[in-house]
């Protein structure tokens, strides 16, 4: 194509803008031109940036579908057992109590020195036991001398508690308390314990690494990310950690663990990332710690399972 006819076919089109221009100024609809400009580019922000944006969340919050969910949702969960005065939480006293009134339980576990697992909430033994030590430092042979909130209960084994639930249909919900970078030992110690026994139960981990571990190992598994407002000072948020526990907080690291269920603290629960698990995924939400009846009944209107404490049905 020679100069001289690019020239020409400029000069047609400029001719054809104003054209466009003065019919549209005849009309009084001289802003139509700038609208149509502003929506080609609102077009493209949209089809290349916000689209884009859209996919990668979805992929950072994916979670697995089609977990079988009918026997656990026939439960409530009583957290840490159905303790109170006098039944320390995480005891076998509060567990068997727990049975007795037909709930199931949440519990906590801890890797020992020794290989053993121990039920109990805090790695720090402090505020339970009156203790200066850490539970990870510990064996089994310690725990009897360790009584629980000044009662004659002790910590329990993980396994002790496996032998009350063998056979029955009470489910619990598992959680791993990773300490040290543990968690592959304590999530195949834990297995291998529930393997040797028949209870029903699903497994979860505020460390995604955990969740990751069944994930590659143990995929027939329920598991789950537990998650809060863990970057506000109060549940510990320090700088140090801020990114990570951000990602946790807002659920990106579904990501790589890809989780059958979410277990978000009930009062931290209005985030969007939640929200979008469960109308895209259909994800199962678990709801802690309900600690009133209104709230139950709250959670439960939503589909939730209960982990609740401090009052009973």
């Amino acid at each position: 194509m020679s100069k001289r006819s690019k020239k020409e076919i400029k000069k047609a089109k400029a001719r054809s803008r104003e054209r466009r221009q003065q019919l549209l100024a005849a009309f009084g609809l001289e802003w139509v031109g700038t609208a149509l400009k502003v929506l080609k580019y609102l077009f493209l922000f949209v089809l290349f940036v916000i689209v884009p944006l859209a996919a990668l969340v979805l992929l950072a919050l994916q979670c697995r579908r089609g977990g079988d969910w009918s026997h656990f949702r026939k439960y409530r969960y009583a957290h840490r057992g159905l303790h109170r005065k006098g039944l320390p939480e995480n005891s076998m006293a509060a567990f068997r109590d727990a049975l007795d009134h037909g709930y199931g339980i949440e519990l906590d576990l801890h890797l020992m020195k020794d290989g053993n697992i121990a039920v109990v909430h805090d790695s720090k033994l402090g505020r339970m036991c009156g203790a200066d030590a850490v539970i990870e430092d510990l064996t089994a042979e310690d725990l009897p001398k360790l009584k629980l909130d000044y009662t004659e209960e002790t910590i329990p084994l993980f396994e002790d508690v496996l032998k009350l639930f063998n056979g029955r249909p009470e489910p619990m919900v598992v959680e791993l308390k990773v300490a040290n970078g543990n968690q592959n030992e304590l999530a195949a110690k834990t297995m291998e314990l529930l393997d040797r026994y028949d209870v029903h139960y699903v497994i979860e981990s505020f460390d995604p690494r955990a969740v990751c571990w069944l994930r590659a190992n143990r995929p027939e598994v329920l598991r789950g990310q537990l998650s809060t407002a863990l970057t506000k000072p109060e549940h510990g948020g320090g700088s140090e950690k801020k990114l990570s526990l951000m990602l946790v907080e807002h659920l990106f690291t579904n990501v790589i663990a890809q989780p059958d269920f979410i277990a978000y603290d009930f009062t931290e629960r209005n985030i969007p990332e939640l929200q979008i698990c469960r109308k895209f995924y259909k994800v199962q939400e678990v709801s802690w710690t309900i600690r009133t009846p209104e709230d139950a009944a709250a959670a439960e209107k939503l589909g939730n399972l209960v982990i609740f404490e401090n009052f009973g049905w």
